[in-house]
């Protein structure tokens, strides 16, 4: 199987069959994300085929497929149907596909292309939404507002897909910190996703972000800012039966447990590192 590229994924999507349909991302614009920068978005018409019978050859005992690079659903649908009934075909003992999907690519697509996809094998959707406030959804050039987040969710969760959605510790700011984690946490209240991923910014070079820390536009929070974000997200998070992870090793603090279950004993974690009880995550042990 080849790949063009770094390969990002969720950790979750560790096991998985990775199938790389698509180079780069459609959209590409957010000043934090460097992952695309020097890879142009296109289809990966030459492989797709080949890869599913490379897998259907080699990778028997993964049960899942992960469809990469950023935003595999905004494939035109016809061809999206043709991969996920090569994979049904080539592949079948995969019980679960995933992929990553921008808000953008989920609106695009509708309920009953959703639906089609789901009874081929469509299961999880991961999907950035970064903040809830719509002053830093504007600021990091998200091309989204917090109602087209919310629209997006909707559209995933009315089709009984599970949606896990990320937010990003930092990206306010310090001036616009407890704002950046009130508003996120009311607004993915309001997208009542499966699971959601709490990842801290680290500055790229090359993006707009990194340029604007360096010119002293842009202060990150410190590390004890950035815990009481935190905090403030889960607190205002209004949500049952869904699992809450802050254990990417972005995170200066390795966090994880079911809302509202576990929500006294996360806040209570954060407290006792705030205050030394337990030690953070030194600098140089964190990575994207």
């Amino acid at each position: 199987m080849q790949y063009e590229g770094n390969i990002i994924r969720p950790p979750s999507e560790a096991n998985s069959i990775i199938l790389q349909v698509t180079a780069g991302c459609s959209y590409n614009k957010c000043t934090f994300c460097g992952a695309y920068k020097d890879k142009p978005f296109r289809i990966r018409h030459e492989s797709i085929d080949a890869d599913i019978e490379f897998a259907a050859q080699y990778c028997r005992r993964q049960k899942r497929v992960f469809l990469a690079d950023g935003d595999a659903l905004i494939l035109p649908f016809a061809q999206l149907l043709h991969i996920f009934i090569k994979i049904r075909h080539e592949l079948p003992w995969v019980n679960r596909i995933s992929l990553y999907a921008n808000a953008r690519a989920i609106r695009s697509k509708t309920k009953e292309e959703l639906l089609h996809l789901k009874s081929l094998g469509l299961d999880r959707v991961y999907l950035g939404l970064e903040s809830g406030d719509d002053r830093i959804l504007s600021s990091i050039r998200k091309g989204e507002t917090s109602r087209s987040m919310i629209a997006a969710a909707d559209r995933i969760t009315e089709c009984a897909l599970f949606l896990s959605v990320t937010l990003l510790l930092g990206i306010a700011g310090r001036e616009l910190s407890a704002v950046h984690a009130e508003n996120t946490g009311k607004v993915l209240t309001r997208m009542a996703p499966g699971q959601i991923a709490a990842l801290t910014v680290m500055p790229i070079p090359g993006t707009k972000l990194f340029i604007d820390i360096q010119e002293e536009r842009f202060f990150l929070p410190d590390s004890h800012s950035l815990l009481r974000e935190l905090q403030k997200v889960i607190q205002f998070i209004s949500l049952d039966r869904v699992q809450f992870y802050a254990n990417h090793a972005s995170n200066y603090l390795q966090l994880s447990g079911r809302l509202q279950k576990d929500k006294e004993r996360m806040l209570s974690l954060i407290d006792a590192a705030l205050s030394g009880s337990i030690q953070l995550i030194a600098e140089e042990h964190r990575a994207l």
